[in-house]
């Protein structure tokens, strides 16, 4: 069979780096093995059955058979804005500053579309989500890591950045709680950034995938909260951890009007949003009762603690994440990433993500998500233990 030769934009996308680790698990599953995966990053519950029940219920309705408006129905924007308000005391003009989105990572893909020409940069954490990487390299633009390191609290340091890095930059990648180091920022930093931002004239563009999932008593900021922040960029925000809907691909960005215009605008050449049923149930999630999200900050808090206990009885200090349901903890002495996740998974058939895969800093930690219930990790430990690695 002929083969077609792929174009430049689809070869400069990034390998893959955690197909391998899928394939192996699968490959250890197929040979009959338990395994445990702390590796992924799916929600494990049940999205609330008042959203499911609206979804039945809309989908019932004829007017969503047939295409949705363009740029979505109103009603989700306004439901987006009354959110944002609720929750952050925030002001957004549905028309104008809130787009309707095919998931977070579509909207994290798309911007760098919009918004970067070739040799343009994108500042990018590191560690932090691949995705970031991928609509960097199909603009044909250049990242710019900024190291998160523990001694910083995983925050970035503006003051590390290259005068030409700063000249050339058009965006900057944020992403708070964060994925994958659990770490949180406080608004010190958001306010710093604004200024950064506006001195340097760069759009921030902040992932607030796990915006609702903060623990210990304390409801983590939105960036639009600081002053300024609007003029600067944007925020994305996804339904999918908030309210379990991951497989549902709905999410919105909310912020600056001229980045809403742009994305807008390359999601009117690739869809007709999204089906009218999700929609009108990600609307009633957005702006109904909020008790379901309050049990599942406790259930995650729980498992945390649950991990974090276990894993320091047997020597692995961990440190606790404050937000995100991911953990962030260091190889033992004398592994790399790969090599301790490996032996994880070979041995005792416990999968974690190697830390390496999410960015040159990420070497000597591995990720685990907190997606598994309390007796799943206390056994994923136990197994560890058997190791004797600590």
């Amino acid at each position: 069979m002929k083969t077609f030769q792929a174009s430049a934009a689809i070869k400069r996308l990034p390998d893959q780096y955690f197909s391998k680790l899928e394939k192996n698990i699968l490959a250890l599953k197929n040979e009959g093995h338990d395994v445990i995966n702390l590796a992924q990053g799916s929600p494990d519950q049940p999205t609330p059955r008042h959203i499911i029940e609206s979804l039945q219920s809309a989908a019932e309705e004829p007017r969503y058979h047939k295409y949705s408006p363009f740029q979505g129905f109103r009603f989700l924007k306004e439901a987006a804005a009354e959110y944002y308000k609720n929750e952050f005391d925030v002001d957004l003009d549905p028309d104008e500053e809130v787009c309707v989105l095919f998931g977070g990572k579509g909207g994290l893909v798309e911007v760098s579309e919009c918004m970067l020409d070739a040799g343009d940069v994108a500042l990018v954490p590191d560690p932090g989500y691949p995705d970031y990487w991928s609509g960097v390299a199909l603009a044909n633009a250049k990242m710019e890591m900024m190291p998160l390191r523990a001694k910083d609290g995983f925050l970035p340091r503006y003051d590390n950045i290259s005068e030409e890095a700063k000249e050339k930059a058009k965006l900057l990648f944020l992403n708070y709680p964060n994925n994958p180091t659990g770490a949180v920022a406080n608004r010190s930093f958001f306010e710093e950034t604004v200024d950064f931002a506006t001195e340097n004239d760069i759009c921030v563009v902040h992932d607030f995938a796990y915006g609702a999932l903060s623990f210990d008593g304390k409801q983590h900021d939105s960036f639009l909260q600081i002053p300024g922040a609007k003029e600067t960029g944007i925020e994305v925000y996804t339904l999918s951890k908030t309210y379990n809907m991951a497989g549902w691909r709905v999410a919105f960005a909310a912020g600056n009007r001229s980045v809403i215009q742009m994305l807008n605008t390359i999601q009117d050449h690739m869809y007709v949003s999204l089906f009218g049923a999700v929609q009108k149930a990600a609307a009633d999630a957005l702006t109904g009762l909020q008790d379901h999200v309050d049990e599942l900050i406790r259930m995650y808090e729980s498992r945390r603690d649950v991990l974090v206990k276990k894993a320091r009885d047997l020597g692995w200090n961990g440190e606790a994440p404050k937000g995100s349901f991911f953990a962030w903890f260091p190889c033992p002495d004398g592994f790399s990433s790969d090599e301790f996740a490996n032996k994880l998974l070979q041995e005792a058939h416990v999968a974690v993500a190697p830390g390496r895969g999410f960015g040159e800093h990420g070497e000597g930690y591995v990720r685990i998500g907190l997606v598994n219930d309390e007796a799943v990790i206390e056994e994923a430990l136990d197994r560890v233990a058997k190791l004797n690695v600590f």
